[in-house]
């Protein structure tokens, strides 16, 4: 996950690990309270992103988007968010689209809160792209998809060097719509990359633009049976 935000924002905090609710949780941190990724003892990973297109916005003092993975990171199945979120003042809450992998079951389930319906979609088994962009959403998604289709066709697709290659890259320039995003007053300033297998979960933060030096810190979770 590239995290794309102002530069005039505070930097996020490298991941801990966390207890919650009897279950070891590795996530970095907003400075502020929340986090915007989270891996879990049972291998799931949740991620959540903004989602721009929709210009609701709630009344009144809003809570931050960064609740809602904290709130549901301790999840172990689809099912176990669906009750973590029903506790939020959803009502609250700008628009975002919630990504959860769950390597158990084989599944991959998306939540999009647009301020007046919570939808759940559930995704193929395969590798899949989500994209957000405050500047542009809809042409962010038309450029990274191209980017990331053509990197699908390449005999390394899949592998970790495969991946963060594309989440470097300034295909087809550094810019607004590059997966590696770049422009005046705000750009990607952390990688977060996640890599289950079966006895454990890595999380590997890399605190700045993935096409830029800076030393990864990275936490491995021993994953429950």
């Amino acid at each position: 996950m590239n995290r794309d935000e102002k530069l005039t924002r505070v930097p996020g905090l490298p991941p801990v690990e966390q207890n919650m609710g009897g279950r070891n949780v590795l996530s970095p941190a907003e400075p502020g309270g929340g986090t915007w990724i989270a891996a879990n003892d049972l291998g799931v990973t949740l991620a959540l992103i903004n989602w721009y297109s929709v210009s609701a916005r709630p009344d009144g003092e809003a809570v931050t988007r960064g609740a809602v993975v904290s709130a549901a990171g301790a999840a172990g199945t689809a099912e176990s968010v669906n009750f973590a979120l029903a506790r939020l003042p959803l009502a609250r809450i700008k628009p975002f689209r919630l990504v959860g992998v769950f390597p158990a079951a084989s599944e991959i389930v998306e939540w999009l809160w647009d301020l007046n319906r919570l939808a759940r979609q559930l995704h193929r088994w395969q590798p899949q792209q989500w994209i957000s962009s405050g500047f542009d959403e809809p042409a962010a998604q038309r450029v990274r998809s191209r980017t990331f289709q053509r990197a699908l066709r390449q005999k390394s697709a899949g592998t970790l060097d495969w991946l963060r290659h594309l989440h470097r890259s300034h295909t087809p320039q550094s810019g607004p719509f590059s997966t590696c995003m770049h422009r005046a007053g705000a750009a990607t300033v952390s990688y977060a990359e996640v890599v289950v297998v079966s006895n454990q979960a890595t999380m590997k933060y890399h605190p700045a633009a993935p096409c830029q030096r800076a030393t990864a810190v990275i936490h491995h979770l021993r994953r429950r049976p």
